[in-house]
């Protein structure tokens, strides 16, 4: 497994707020959002997960040119270079679709990791006509279907719930210590020590941009995580059922973050949707194996714009 990050691109996987648009969504609130892959090529956004930022799509940046894709990256509500808010779940189609015309585009595919799930798969129920594939990469289940939730994330979620101020305090703990150690303290949180022993070890690259990720989550606000973990705790009221776009599910059956039980329900739920199972992946190694496959489905459009345009400079 090798993921090649180009110094290009680690330029832009930094606080400083280079490299970022953003787009208002109301009084006061602005979302903020990167472009990686080719610039002219197939709009695709990508959802972090929770916690996260928009500079986890770095790991992608090679892949989405290689095939074509202009890869749309954005921070949700309170994170990174977004306004905090209260953002629910049902929300997310609004913010698509404003990142969408501020980039001048019609519609898009969604790739959407971990915590990002319910966000692209709410999108898709509420905005169908601005969506053309969702890719739901390790993506978290619904509570009522997560008999084996894990149980950091039932705490996470009750904190979230009944004391967020404490939820807040931790996170704020988590980003000092991960921004001062080395970028193995974030990364251990998506991998499990039995996979490792037997997969290649993640690359050094992929770690710091992890690493990177994590902190940019909480450079300015923990809102943003303590939102999402709080609304992810009880129904999220999306009609799965509804769905009409192709949905794919991408899980690891070494993931212990989300175990694939409950996405296996949620699978046989979205009327449109398959399953891909990644053998002997955790969380991470799901991620990095998973999301070039994705973007490679868009390979057939992007080689007809090719053509398109190059027809029309003929012309």
């Amino acid at each position: 497994m090798e993921t090649r990050i180009p110094e290009s691109v680690r330029e832009r996987t930094n606080r400083d707020g280079s490299h970022v648009e953003t787009v208002s969504v109301g009084d006061d609130r602005q979302v903020a959002y990167t472009e990686y892959g080719c610039s002219d090529g197939v709009p695709v956004v990508f959802f972090h997960g929770t916690p996260g930022s928009r500079l986890l799509a770095a790991l992608f940046d090679t892949a989405a040119t290689e095939h074509g894709v202009r890869l749309l990256a954005f921070d949700r509500p309170g994170y990174g270079n977004s306004t905090p808010w209260d953002c629910s779940i049902g929300d997310a189609g609004h913010l698509v679709s404003a990142i969408l015309d501020d980039a001048g585009v019609e519609s898009a595919g969604l790739v959407a990791f971990s915590g990002g799930a319910p966000y692209a798969l709410s999108t898709a129920a509420t905005h169908s006509e601005r969506v053309s594939r969702v890719d739901v990469v390790a993506g978290a289940t619904p509570p009522e279907v997560g008999s084996e939730t894990p149980a950091p994330l039932r705490v996470l979620r009750g904190l979230a719930t009944a004391v967020p101020s404490i939820l807040r305090g931790l996170f704020r703990g988590q980003a000092w210590l991960a921004d001062r150690f080395d970028p193995s303290f974030v990364v251990s949180q998506y991998t499990t020590s039995e996979t490792a022993e037997t997969a290649d070890p993640i690359p050094d690259a992929v770690a710091t941009v992890v690493k990177e990720d994590f902190v940019e989550a909480f450079r300015t606000s923990r809102r943003g995580a303590v939102t999402e973990f709080r609304a992810t705790a009880t129904e999220w009221d999306i009609q799965l059922d509804d769905i009409e776009t192709e949905v794919c599910f991408w899980h690891g059956d070494d993931d212990t973050n989300v175990p694939i039980a409950g996405v296996r329900t949620v699978h046989e739920r979205v009327p449109t949707a398959q399953l891909t199972v990644v053998d002997d992946a955790d969380h991470l190694r799901t991620l990095l194996q998973s999301v070039p496959k994705a973007l490679a489905t868009y390979d057939g459009e992007s080689d007809r714009r090719r053509s398109e345009a190059s027809a029309h400079r003929t012309d």
